[in-house]
């Protein structure tokens, strides 16, 4: 019974593994997924690549073309993958650092006028590439011929060659000898790069008209095999069918060695790798090379680094029997089933209890009848239990699927891998879900705080209820944040998907939101005026990270207080990105259902339904006043004309009352009054109705930034003067009771929209 078991378990987890295995070899092995992994049937892994930030690139190299990137022709079919000034890839190999690529070659060519023409094609000049001396030489051939192959060796000139003569076509042999008679070659040494081949003739190829052209060139170990046709092809051979031949490169990654780069913390090598320096044959390069260790694979530059390789896949041969063998982290052992000792392997088989041991037969035919009952019902509680494990395996599955496993596995493959937890591990971090470790809700879930392993705290989002919708949001949260580094963003640790509604896991914040200090008596006595200045500015610089650092720019679409959290020092940490949007490098504006909090939602957002980064701009500018003021963005218990907060700002500050709105606590000096005043006149650019007059989240960090240091006659301008816009009486922002008649009504319309909080 106990070697059936561990056949058949040995079986599933075989056929599990050629399922992980294969959708793991559809992986690419790009960077990100935007990146393209092939090019006319080549794979592009990285360092190299195609796009803008799909290559690595040394801070070091400035130049135009860096060496990493690869440009995909599509005047060709299939289309070419070229590296520098049109040299075509044939492959490229991240395990041996190699780069083959289709040379040309040089040649000379007399004709019957004493007329010639001449050739010569300059290889590769970039630092991270020398031609491998043990997987290529140095060919020329002809019958009056001697031909150069020079380049630069260690930052100095170098050059070697060989020569070929023959008196007859006769005298060559032609069994693919190449022995000095009408073909010769030379080896190549270490480190040679920036290369350049030469071939010529000493006397014009006369007397061995049957051979009018010199010809030489690199070429890949037994890529070149010699005949005598090579002897008798013409001039318009070499201009109508030039050949080309495979060389072999090798390629390194910087300019430090593994211990300087890894001081630096700019080594690429990742998890389960080592950094090898360069090998003597490639020391004309600086820098390194990654390779996985033993008993992994994968691509080693990748932030995931390489994966464990379940060498029983392979049946190993050491192991008595393939069901035998058991995968380790790394390797692998050989085990015996149950009801067997030994080792399991060819040279210590596994040999069977019963047969060490003829004592226990009496014994078990004694049981008599009593003991076959029991048996038997043992073997009925475990098929009863077994089947119970195949229905909740069956459940925890179909809530994958539900929950957008399969599609967020899609959306971040290549991305680092997110911690996958249990339901186990969840249920006791927070006491099955119990109420009092509830710390918030929202319009898209319940967060618990929890403790996992460790006792490390962490909040746990938890979705409302299972629709497609629902799932969406849970996928886009994911997507989002796992494209985000940012100090100032609540960090994502990982997820479950096992359950019937989804789960995120995020570090825990224990300061509580902004909002709440902001609106709790007891708190906001510790929201200084400098430490609100600071809060506006980190929230700021998040919001410039999203709009314009990250490759796919983010629109957070619900900025407001209450996503904002603080931790022990006060410190901002943006939060909820369930609505927030990815948005096209070729697209501008969005059209979208409007989604966010009353109270911050832009204008013209809610009027056209096209969303901008500008969106985030005005919840921001509404999140200043609220920082300014001490006031909520919507509030049912004031009265009509101060219900909106962005409007009775900007009506105070067009009545140059600005000190009736603002915070009596936050004010102890002349530069604090400056610098509310500055804060002021930024926020009122933000609530501008028409974004494009609003300033970008760059612009907005950028003065934030330089309100902070400022002393009381600092000047600052975004689009004008900020002393000009001191003038508090000026119109910067309208918002006219009435239709115009030049805008359709667009104005009034957006009025009322703010005014009643819609």
């Amino acid at each position: 019974m106990g070697y059936q078991k561990h056949v058949l378990i040995f079986l599933i987890s075989l056929v599990l593994t050629q399922i992980i295995s294969g959708s793991e070899a559809l992986e690419s092995l790009v960077i990100a997924s935007h990146c393209t992994s092939e090019c006319g049937g080549i794979t592009i892994p990285y360092p190299f690549g195609i796009e803008d930030g799909c290559y690595y690139k040394d801070k070091d190299d400035h130049s135009l073309n860096p060496s990493m990137r690869i440009t995909c022709n599509h005047t060709f079919s299939p289309p070419q993958p070229i590296l520098g000034n049109n040299i075509q890839i044939l492959n490229i190999s991240v395990k041996e650092a190699e780069i083959h690529l289709n040379s040309n070659i040089s040649y000379k060519c007399d004709e019957s006028d004493n007329s010639s023409y001449y050739y010569s094609y300059s290889w590769i000049n970039l630092r991270s590439f020398t031609i491998s001396s043990s997987k290529n030489k140095f060919v020329a051939t002809g019958c009056d011929t001697y031909a150069w192959f020079k380049g630069k060796r260690y930052g100095k000139n170098y050059s070697t060659g060989c020569m070929t003569t023959c008196n007859e076509l006769n005298d060559v042999a032609n069994d693919g000898r190449c022995n000095g008679v009408g073909c010769c070659q030379a080896s190549i040494p270490d480190g040679v790069t920036n290369l350049k081949t030469e071939a010529y003739s000493y006397n014009h190829h006369t007397g061995v008209e049957f051979n009018p052209c010199s010809v030489a060139c690199p070429v890949a170990n037994n890529a070149f095999k010699f005949s005598k046709q090579n002897l008798t092809r013409n001039l318009s051979y070499y201009l109508n069918e030039p050949p080309k031949f495979p060389v072999v490169y090798n390629w390194g990654i910087g300019t430090k060695n593994c211990s300087e780069a890894e001081k630096e913390e700019s080594c690429l090598c990742k998890s389960n790798t080592d950094c090898i320096n360069l090998t003597h044959e490639q020391q004309g390069l600086d820098g390194y090379r990654c390779d996985c260790k033993k008993g992994y694979s994968g691509n080693p530059y990748l932030p995931q680094g390489c994966q464990d390789i379940n060498e029983c896949e392979a049946a190993s041969d050491e192991c008595e029997k393939p069901e035998y063998c058991r995968n380790d982290v790394g390797g692998y052992h050989c085990e015996c089933p149950n009801g067997y000792h030994g080792i399991g392997t060819n040279t210590d088989h596994c040999i069977s209890n019963t047969k060490t041991k003829p004592w226990l037969m009496p014994v078990i035919l004694t049981a008599g009848t009593g003991g076959v009952i029991i048996i038997l019902l043992i073997i009925a509680f475990i098929a009863y239990w077994r089947h119970g494990e195949r229905k909740i395996t069956a459940l925890r599955e179909k809530n994958f699927r539900d929950n957008g496993g399969e599609i967020l596995h899609q959306k971040v493959s290549g991305m680092d891998v997110l911690k996958i937890f249990t339901i186990q591990e969840l249920e006791n971090a927070t006491d099955n879900y119990n109420e009092a470790n509830i710390i918030g809700k929202g319009g898209f879930g319940v967060v618990y705080k929890g403790v996992i392993s460790g006792n490390q705290p962490v909040a746990i989002k938890r979705s409302l209820k299972v629709d497609p919708n629902q799932v969406e949001q849970f996928i886009n949260e994911v997507l989002i944040l796992s494209q985000i580094n940012n100090r100032n963003v609540v960090k994502l640790l990982g997820c479950c998907l096992e359950t019937e509604v989804p789960l995120l896991v995020y570090e825990f914040i224990n300061n509580g939101t902004l909002y709440a200090h902001l609106h709790d008596e007891d708190k906001v006595p510790h929201l200084t005026w400098n430490l609100r200045l600071r809060i506006a500015s980190e929230i700021a610089d998040v919001l410039s990270y999203l709009h314009t650092t990250i490759s796919t720019p983010i629109i957070h679409r619900d900025m407001k207080s209450m996503n904002v959290l603080l931790d022990e020092s006060y410190t901002a940490k943006v939060a909820d990105f369930g609505a927030s949007k990815l948005v096209p490098l070729d697209q501008g504006q969005l059209a979208t259902m409007v989604v966010g909090t009353q109270g911050y939602l832009d204008p013209e957002y809610m009027l056209s339904f096209e969303l901008t980064e500008k969106s985030d701009v005005y919840s921001f500018g509404v999140v200043l006043v609220e920082l300014l003021t001490k006031k909520k963005a919507l509030s049912n218990q004031e009265s009509e004309l101060e219900r909106c907060l962005a409007l009775h700002f900007i009506s105070k500050m067009k009545q140059d009352r600005l000190f009736d709105i603002v915070d009596k606590n936050i004010s102890n000096g002349l530069k604090e009054i400056e610098q509310i005043k500055k804060v002021a006149n930024l926020a009122k650019l933000c609530l501008r109705l028409k974004r494009e007059k609003r300033p970008t989240m760059k612009e907005v960090a950028m003065e934030l930034e330089g309100i902070k240091r400022m002393g009381s006659n600092v000047k600052h301008s975004i689009g004008q003067s900020f002393d000009e816009l001191e003038n508090f009486g000026g119109h910067l922002v309208e918002f006219p009771t009435v239709d115009d008649g030049n805008n359709g009504g667009r104005d009034s319309d957006i009025h009322s929209l703010l005014k009643n909080g819609r």
